[in-house]
């Protein structure tokens, strides 16, 4: 009976989550094209009349489809919004060169990348010449450089920059965004920034210039939001709006996109309908099957990877792979989940184990179809509405390479925390992640980066953790929620990280 109410609870939050979401999009047309090679969508009114184009970048490792709140939300509200993939991200063929450690030459691409929509965004069918720039986090850095150069743009939104050394004085009406929970030393330097400009200490919030002679400047906050969840934020949509609005002169409906309360919606209906879905699955097991550590023991299993695997790591090279900051997460998914399986095997040579009879044909249509299910139920509406989620060619190699060590972890994990203490999931994630600080710490200057997405790797742990709960519930093997859970870490993060080149 269970089953049934969470099977109807979840198919009606689905169905409400995509309807309000699709229902934002009321009375638009996306055109989904290529500007000399780079991947661009553009969102416009059935309404044809001329109109100001905004051109709308992502920042790093992100995707065009994490920046359709502001691009919905502008076209709604009259205008022409174009967002497009840069090298390397989404679903652009052209590696990054340069990667995080060479700026200038990554900076280069970026920019090429952005002229090239810029002249197709100036010849846009229903275009009435007047260019505008709207930017996450390294995106807002490039506009922003390429707006000091090119007086036609008459403004820029620069949400979340950190805004490296360049000449600022000819950027045109410039509004600078942050989340409220962001480092404070982030808002500063946007304050520093438009102080350098008027000549004197600045306040949140406070507009400074004059729109019509383009030195209109303007630090604000997007209350509760951080580096992800500004792009979702209700204040960062109206004060980019609002900031257009007073450059060109115009208003609109005031739509706001606000679609974060949709999203979650969404998602937590996917979520509680892999349960029922679960129910489905053979049993593989007579009886729980795990390693069922406890005391001491299990410390010293769940301690020992934590601690030897960046040790281990931090002098060996890992630049093997063109997944940027993905080939040092495949060697420590890799050697964690084999320190992991070195000690249970261990462990088990000082202990007699009782054998359990398993049904390996169930085990391969359990884990075929648990792999099945539970990437694709993230991967489908997080690629329509939050993010580039499909790999596409380069990536799908990098998949089954991210695989390689993703299996190891999961596996081993998995067979560990079964049948062990109350907490030892939660135990062993926390432990992962502490260790994939450490090795941060240790290698700040080429690893700082996942810093920004540990946050989103403890959300996937705590989603597919819910996954795993309940496939050994119906299966009693750890291998079909190891292997399921270990090929959708892979596929996430060789569709997120930046594809590189030389």
């Amino acid at each position: 009976m269970i089953n049934r109410i969470l099977t109807v609870i979840a198919l009606l939050a689905i169905s409400v989550g995509i309807w309000q979401l699709l229902a934002a999009r009321h009375g638009l047309e996306m055109t989904a094209t290529q500007a000399n090679g780079v991947p661009v969508t553009v969102y416009q009114s059935q309404v044809t009349e001329p109109a100001p184009v905004v051109v709308i970048a992502h920042g790093f490792a992100g995707s065009q489809q994490l920046m359709q709140p502001f691009a919905v939300t502008l076209a709604r509200n009259g205008y022409i919004a174009i967002s497009f993939d840069f090298p390397g991200h989404g679903r652009n063929p052209e590696p990054l060169p340069g990667g995080l450690l060479n700026y200038e030459q990554r900076t280069e691409s970026l920019l090429a990348a952005l002229e090239q929509v810029m002249d197709f965004a100036s010849e846009w069918p229903g275009s009435d010449g007047r260019l505008a720039l709207l930017g996450h986090s390294m995106a807002a850095d490039v506009l922003m450089r390429y707006a000091a150069g090119h007086p036609e743009v008459a403004a820029t939104v620069a949400v979340s920059p950190y805004i490296h050394e360049t000449e600022m004085e000819t950027v045109g009406n410039l509004l600078i965004i942050y989340g409220a929970l962001e480092p404070a030393e982030l808002r500063e330097m946007g304050k520093q920034l438009v102080a350098a400009k008027i000549g004197r200490p600045t306040e949140l919030g406070v507009t400074y210039g004059a729109f019509a002679e383009g030195s209109a400047r303007r630090v604000a906050l997007a209350a509760g939001a951080e580096h992800i969840g500004v792009l979702y934020a209700e204040d960062s949509l109206r004060e980019s709006l609002e900031w257009l609005d007073q450059t060109f002169q115009r208003s609109g409906e005031g739509f706001i996109d606000a679609r974060g309360l949709w999203l979650a919606l969404l998602l937590l209906g996917v979520v509680l309908l892999v349960r029922p879905l679960s129910r489905l699955l053979p049993e593989v097991a007579p009886k729980p099957v795990g390693g069922g550590y406890h005391g001491r023991w299990f410390w010293v299993l769940v301690l020992a990877p934590a601690v030897l695997t960046p040790l281990l790591l931090w002098p060996l090279p890992h630049r093997f792979l063109p997944l940027l900051l993905g080939d040092y997460l495949v060697l420590h998914f890799a050697l964690y989940g084999v320190l992991t399986t070195l000690g249970m095997g261990w462990l088990r040579a000082k202990r007699i184990a009782q054998p359990v009879s398993v049904a390996y044909w169930a085990l391969v249509v359990a884990v075929v179809a648990a792999t099945l299910v539970v990437t694709l139920a993230v991967a489908l509406p997080m690629d329509a509405f939050i993010a580039s989620f499909i790999p596409t060619g380069q990536r799908i190699p990098l998949v089954w390479a991210m695989f390689a060590g993703t299996l190891w972890f999961f596996c081993a994990d998995e067979w560990l925390t079964r049948n062990g203490p109350r907490a030892a999931y939660l135990i062993t994630k926390l432990a992962f992640l502490l260790s994939l600080i450490l090795a941060i710490a240790l290698n700040l200057r080429e690893l700082f980066f996942l810093l920004i997405i540990i946050p989103a790797i403890l959300l996937f742990f705590i989603v597919y953790g819910l996954f795993s709960r309940w496939l050994y519930q119906r299966t009693q093997h750890p291998w079909v929620a190891g292997l399921a859970n270990a090929f959708a870490f892979a596929w996430a993060i060789a569709v997120t990280f930046p594809v590189v080149g030389d």
